[in-house]
């Protein structure tokens, strides 16, 4: 059945984790310009100006709850955005086990339990959609960066296993790879550099495109692995990241 693309996700209800701010902010604004009704699940839900519920994607009973109040809300749910995550810097040595813990807990438990409670609401659904966030750092060796990459290469192997397990339900699963994204949490970090503006160009130079990617672009990509009109895209990773990954330019002469 054709679909109208400017309105590809009417009729359709989503929630995203993570998504008051950032990436998940844009792609809760794609979402509901599509058409969707979309539910914003973070620790601020009213930084949104989308239906928010708080949620600790850390903690299940919180999770639970928030997953059963945006069903009871719109009545049925068709896409799961995990996007909630937080970063980690430096090499093994770095991070203590209790943060090694914490950040796999955020980073990759708490995708497993999003899409657990939403699952019974996707297999009634007639379009529904996990995308995962990942990112570069799964598939690239970031220097200082060895907890994060851990978990995001764990949200990969996820994503792949987590498509196997239930694209016979008609429950597509895919992941979206940014490279590194124009957020405040970037910005932060910058902010906290013995030399912002020389830091904030090595990161743009770092991109073969010459800049960060915008999170505007990132939900663009989560629209499409997310849209019923990519319908037999299942168990795909897709970059965002300028060529970063793929491509291996020459220097400028």
């Amino acid at each position: 059945m054709a679909t109208n693309v400017a309105n590809e996700f009417e009729g359709l209800a989503a929630l995203v984790t993570g998504g008051a701010s950032g990436i998940g902010a844009a792609i809760a604004d794609r979402l509901a310009n599509g058409g969707a009704r979309v539910a914003v699940l973070d620790l601020n839900p009213e930084a949104s100006p989308h239906f928010g519920v708080q949620c600790n994607v850390a903690d299940d009973a919180s999770v639970r709850a928030a997953v059963e109040r945006v069903a009871a809300e719109f009545g049925r749910l068709d896409i799961v955005i995990n996007n909630a995550g937080i970063g980690a810097q430096g090499d093994i040595t770095a991070n203590d086990d209790d943060e090694w813990l914490r950040v796999l807990n955020v980073n990759v438990v708490g995708i497993a339990r999003v899409s657990r409670a939403a699952l019974p609401y996707l297999r009634e659904s007639p379009a529904a959609a996990i995308v995962n966030t990942c990112s570069i750092a799964a598939t690239a060796g970031l220097p200082q960066r060895a907890l994060y990459s851990a978990s995001k290469g764990a949200v990969l192997s996820l994503t792949l296993a987590m498509a196997a397990d239930h694209v016979r339900e008609g429950i597509r699963v895919n992941c979206v790879n940014p490279g590194t994204v124009d957020t405040p949490w970037v910005g932060r970090l910058l902010d906290s550099a013995a030399d912002p503006a020389g830091e904030r160009a090595a990161l743009n130079a770092r991109q073969p495109h010459g800049r960060m990617v915008d999170p505007a672009e990132v939900a663009g990509a989560v629209a499409y692995l997310a849209s019923p009109l990519s319908g037999s895209t299942s168990g795909t990773s897709l970059a965002v990241d300028g060529g970063m990954q793929g491509l291996r330019l020459r220097p400028v002469q």
